[in-house]
């Protein structure tokens, strides 16, 4: 997996990471030097944890700059970005392309995926501007990926753009990519418990679609129990039941989304 999300880390990298990402404080003294000896790194593995979090630090900080361009360069089209992420198979691209019966907006999509480019190409497939991001090995997209994407879009005359992420429920929570909402998917296949087990992603949704509910009387999801969790997890998200066949909620997520644009408010 990639490495500059601290996927590689220890658990005991994790905490000291998810301390200080929560704090945004460095203790330590910037005012040594930080070449340390490939000994002393061994023998202190505080020196380490310490390199570490400094690198993590300066590359979600640059991320965080990119981001703001990719917001400026949105807003200049007057153009409302949203960041969809979710695990994988939880009916992302599917949601996108049936979108295009129900509303009225006109919308393209940067897709985020290790391989290949057959998601976009099925929402090209379907009239919809889309360009593919293969992320290689990294389990999420980040600011200057999709900064990058925006040079091979026509913006002009678009109202969204969806930044459909890798699918995944832990690293692209963490990397804000220049949109203006999150978007969590949850499909029903998957279990109601995966709102306790990856709570990050959940907490910073906007809204939360639970998508393929036409499968509930076939899967042991226990609705009442999922819209609880995200209530103490997120008290202001929405939450949306969705299924593509069922026409009234997929006109509930287009009337959120048009209520959802720049300016709508």
């Amino acid at each position: 997996m990639c490495k500059d999300c601290g996927c590689s880390l220890t658990r005991h990298d994790h905490d000291h990471l998810g301390a200080h990402a929560h704090s945004h404080e460095h203790n330590h003294d910037h005012s040594h030097t930080h070449e340390h000896s490939h000994q002393e790194l061994h023998t202190n593995p505080q020196l380490n944890d310490k390199k570490t979090l400094s690198v993590i630090h300066k590359i979600l900080d640059k991320n965080d700059v990119e981001a703001g361009h990719n917001r400026a360069h949105f807003e200049a089209h007057n153009i409302t970005a949203f960041n969809i992420m979710s695990s994988p198979g939880s009916g992302k691209t599917t949601l996108l392309e049936n979108l295009k019966e129900y509303t009225k907006l006109n919308y393209a999509v940067i897709e985020g995926d290790l391989e290949t480019s057959r998601d976009a190409d099925r929402l090209i497939a379907k009239g919809i501007k889309a360009y593919q991001i293969q992320t290689g090995s990294a389990c999420h997209l980040d600011a200057f990926m999709v900064h990058g994407a925006l040079h091979h879009l026509p913006l002009e005359g678009l109202d969204i753009c969806f930044v459909e992420n890798v699918g995944n429920l832990v690293c692209p929570a963490s990397y804000d990519v220049g949109t203006h909402k999150n978007i969590v998917l949850l499909s029903v296949p998957e279990g109601d418990d995966k709102i306790e087990k990856y709570p990050v992603m959940f907490r910073r949704a906007d809204v939360v679609f639970i998508t393929k509910c036409d499968l509930l009387p076939y899967f042991d999801f226990k609705m009442d129990e999922a819209r609880a969790q995200l209530k103490k997890l997120n008290p202001a998200t929405q939450i949306i039941e969705v299924s593509i066949k069922d026409g009234d909620s997929m006109q509930a997520v287009a009337a959120w989304l048009k209520d959802n644009i720049r300016g709508a408010q």
